[in-house]
Parts: structure tokens; C-alpha cells; sequence
């Protein structure tokens, strides 16, 4: 059940509706619609020792995996700690996780929720933020096993139910399995029509499989849905415009970035990251994009990269890359972990491969195609581990595959194509790839 649902230890230290409050706060939450935070901000300066309260708002920081946020972390969990007496001892469990991240040890802190999870199995809350780890660290299997480890305790009617299948379903498509993938998000999407990460995992499986033409008419069907007010507006506008470019209508794709994507005062980092990822692409098809990068690398420019992720560190490289801003590019390499891609630790592929990858394509930018070659050669053994979707994870073999191209490699080139080809054989994208590659064949 719901974290709130237990706690009722707690509730005496609360003002009359704050736990009501929560409980909507939380639904908020899992089902990605509406802004928890503000809510939780609000809850909080009615009734500052609601313990319920702070577990949320230090899973909010955690989630959005924020720096700056630290101050705030830190009293909830102080705040948690302190009312210790009489409050159910699995919102001191939240405490404890929160914590760990707060130290900068987010492996502790996955651990911590995860076992919560595994403890208290409706407990949504830790299960959200475990599997949100599981994501980060590029742990599939884990994306699949942990929500296998909770859905006995799990019956349809209980609130949230829906929620935690559309995680399923998320996992499932992540490991390959798109048929299942796609029953459950429907399955979830039959419980809960409005709810828009599973309209996220369908759009996926369609990705994935090369259905552009249906993940075209599935996301305008239900754009009513995901458009606005939700945490996935703009990240599907992304994959709706990835259809756009793999059915090689890239001016379709640009249209949803001004439309959808680069939003006036849109500045969040994972609205800028698709931003970055939509440019990109396009700028790997020689598509003439204007002053949007530079507009993007300004917007990238307002954020400090010290204990960022580096999937976002990777994505700002891009725009810097892209308009030639060299304070800002050593900016980046400055707050990049630095790991050995050939010996890489099972908990951070990302971090080896952020340095290579930020060098790659810094090197596609000034042209220099087959430096960019010989960059991500050292890291294409971890290039699904990005910190992202295999989706996301894509372009990294797009920019491999294109400075292939460039650099004139044709037999690299060559296995590249076939290797997406025979991923994604109706792709109207791949077949274009393939054409070159043959042009290249007969002139080689």
C-alpha cells in the first residue's frame, strides 16, 4: 500500500488534512501528472513536522537528482530523525536512504530503497525511487527482477497498481521483451487511461521495433493525455519527432522541437538533455538548425555540472560542441568522473564512458571524423549503458556510425548499417544508411 497507508505512528504529529495531502502528493508522483513538489512545498509550510511530508520531498530530491537540492535533503532528513519517538520505523528507513544519497553514495542509497521495497512491498514510494536508480545505473535486469520481487503483494484495485505496471512494463521493453512490454502497458493503460508513463512504454516498443508509422498515429491519438501538466510532455514530443526522423521527415521533427521541446524558459535538465538529443540527430543528417543551438547552449550555460549526472554533462557537451564554447566545454570535462572505459566497475559504465564520448564528439564537430571514430571505439562495449534508455542510448552508434561514414570507413561503416539494419530492418532511416554505405562500397 501507499507509504502514508502504515504510517499511522506518524499521523499525530500532523495537522488535520496533511496526510490526505500526501497521499495526493504521491499520486501525483507515481503517476507522473501534476507537480508533487509544489504540493509537498505547500504541505510543508502548513505543517512543518509532517514526517509523512519529508519522506516525500527527500524522494522528489533524490529523484530529481539535484545538487542544488541538497540543503532541503538534508532537513527532511534531519527533520525525520527528529521525530524519531512513536513514528513508524520504515519512514526512518527513508531517512536512512535519503541519506546515503546525501553523502554521495546513490549505490547505498538504491540499495536502502530497494530494500524498503523488498520490506514493505506496496510501498510505492521506495519502489519508484529504487527503480528509478535501477534506470540511472543502467541495472536492466534489476529493472525487471525488483517490480517480479513486489507484484504478489500487488491486486489490482490498490492505488497505484497501474503505476507499478507501467514500471513493469518499462522494464520488460528495456530487456528486449516488447510483446509482454506492450501487453502490460496496455494492461495498465486499461486500469488508468490518463496515465502517461505507459503511453511511454508503448511508444518505446514501437521505437524499438520500427514501427514509426503506428508510434506516429499512437502518440497523436494520446496526446491528450501526455501533451501537457505531466513529467513525460516533453520527453514524448521526443519520441514522437524520432519518428519523424527515422520515417526521414526531419523537418516534421524540428517543428515538435520549437513546438514542444524548446519551450520558452524551459531550462530542466532532462528537457534540455532531449533538446540536445533532437539537435544532434539532426545535425548528423546535415540539417541546418540555426541559432537553436546556440539559444540551447545558453539554456545549458545557467547550470553548474559539479555532481551532475553525466548523462546530462554528455548532453550539454553536445551544444557546446555544436556552437564552439570552449570555457563551457572545459567547464564539463572538468566535472566528468574519470574511469577507465577498458575496466569498468558493474555500478558506473556511464562515468567511463561520459570523457570518451564528450571527446568524440567535440572531435565529429571540428570534423575531425575519424578522431571521433577511434573515441568511441574505446566505449562502444558500454554504449547502452549511457545512463538512459537503449533509445537514448542510440546515439551513440548514430554519431559512430555517421563519423564512420564520414571518415570513410567502409567496412566499419559497413557492419555498423547491418548491425541496424538488422535491428530495425523497415526503418526508412536504416535503408537511407544502407544506400550510402553501398555508394561508398562502389567508390572505395
Amino acid at each position: 500500500m501507499a507509504i502514508g497507508n502504515m504510517a499511522s505512528a506518524s499521523l499525530t504529529q500532523s495537522k488535520g488534512g496533511s496526510h490526505q495531502r500526501c497521499e495526493h502528493a504521491l499520486e501525483l508522483l507515481h503517476t507522473h501528472r501534476g507537480n508533487p513538489s509544489e504540493e509537498i512545498d505547500r504541505v510543508l509550510a502548513d505543517d512543518p513536522q509532517c514526517v509523512f511530508g519529508h519522506c516525500l520531498r527527500a524522494a522528489l530530491i533524490v529523484l530529481a537528482d539535484n545538487p542544488t537540492a541538497r540543503p532541503a535533503l538534508a532537513a527532511s532528513v534531519t527533520a525525520i530523525e527528529a521525530a524519531k519517538t512513536g513514528v513508524d520505523k520504515r519512514l526512518l528507513r527513508h531517512a536512512d536512504a535519503a541519506r546515503a544519497w546525501l553523502k554521495g553514495d546513490p549505490g547505498l542509497a538504491a540499495e536502502r530503497y530497494g530494500a524498503i521495497a523488498v520490506e514493505w512491498p506496496r510501498d510505492i514510494l521506495a519502489l519508484v525511487v529504487a527503480h528509478a536508480f535501477d534506470f540511472r545505473f543502467g541495472w536492466r535486469h534489476m529493472l525487471v527482477d525488483r517490480i517480479d520481487q513486489v507484484l504478489p503483494a500487488w491486486v489490482a484495485t490498490a492505488p497505484g497498481y497501474a503505476s507499478v505496471l507501467a514500471m513493469y512494463a518499462f522494464g520488460l521493453e528495456e530487456n528486449g521483451q516488447y510483446d509482454r512490454a506492450e501487453a502490460v502497458a496496455r494492461r495498465a493503460l486499461a486500469l488508468d487511461p490518463r496515465l502517461p508513463a505507459a503511453i511511454h512504454v508503448i511508444s518505446h516498443v514501437m521505437e524499438m521495433q520500427g514501427r514509426t508509422a503506428e508510434g506516429l498515429k499512437f502518440l497523436a491519438a494520446t496526446e491528450s493525455v501526455w501533451g501537457k501538466g505531466t513529467a513525460f510532455s516533453v520527453h514524448l514530443a521526443w519520441h514522437q519527432a524520432l519518428f519523424h526522423l527515422d520515417a526521414v521527415d526531419p523537418h516534421s521533427a524540428l517543428a515538435i522541437y520549437d513546438s514542444q521541446i524548446a519551450k520558452p524558459g524551459a531550462s530542466e535538465m532532462p528537457a534540455l538533455a532531449d533538446a540536445s538529443a533532437l539537435l544532434w540527430r539532426l545535425q548528423l543528417r546535415n540539417i541546418k538548425v540555426g541559432a537553436r543551438w546556440h539559444l540551447l547552449a545558453d539554456r545549458w550555460e545557467t547550470h553548474s555540472f559539479a555532481g551532475v549526472r553525466p548523462f546530462y554533462a554528455v548532453h550539454a557537451m553536445m551544444a557546446f560542441a555544436a556552437v564552439g564554447r570552449p570555457a563551457a566545454i572545459a567547464r564539463v570535462f572538468a566535472a566528468l568522473p574519470r574511469t577507465d572505459a577498458g575496466n569498468v566497475s558493474l555500478s558506473a559504465p556511464q562515468d567511463a564512458l561520459a570523457a570518451p564520448f564528450c571527446e568524440a564528439l567535440l572531435a565529429f564537430a571540428r570534423s575531425d571524423y575519424a578522431m571521433s571514430v577511434e573515441w568511441l571505439k574505446r566505449v562502444r562495449h558500454i554504449a547502452d549503458h549511457c545512463g538512459g534508455s537503449l533509445a537514448q542510448c542510440d546515439l551513440i552508434h548514430l554519431t559512430f556510425t555517421e563519423a564512420a561514414l564520414r571518415a570513410r570507413k567502409a567496412r566499419l561503416a559497413r557492419a555498423l548499417v547491418a548491425e541496424r539494419s538488422a535491428q530495425k530492418p523497415t526503418s526508412l532511416l536504416n535503408q537511407l544508411l544502407q544506400r550510402r554505405v553501398l555508394t561508398m562500397s562502389a567508390v572505395a
